[in-house]
């Protein structure tokens, strides 16, 4: 379920980005190069928090 909501909320956002940046520079903006960015960075921010330990820090 964690990388549902973590794909739904990627795609949701990085497609925002997508159009509010192509509208920005005066391109057209396309579905699909959303879509891909958002799968590339879902899958980046799913291998980051498998980088990242877990355990407690002892001092």
């Amino acid at each position: 379920m964690r990388i549902f909501w973590t794909f739904f909320w990627t795609f949701l956002l990085v497609n925002m980005v997508t159009y509010v940046v192509s509208s920005m520079i005066g391109s057209a903006y396309h579905f699909g190069t959303g879509t891909t960015l958002a799968v590339i960075a879902t899958v980046l921010i799913l291998l980051i928090a498998q980088l990242i330990p877990n355990d407690p820090v002892h001092h």
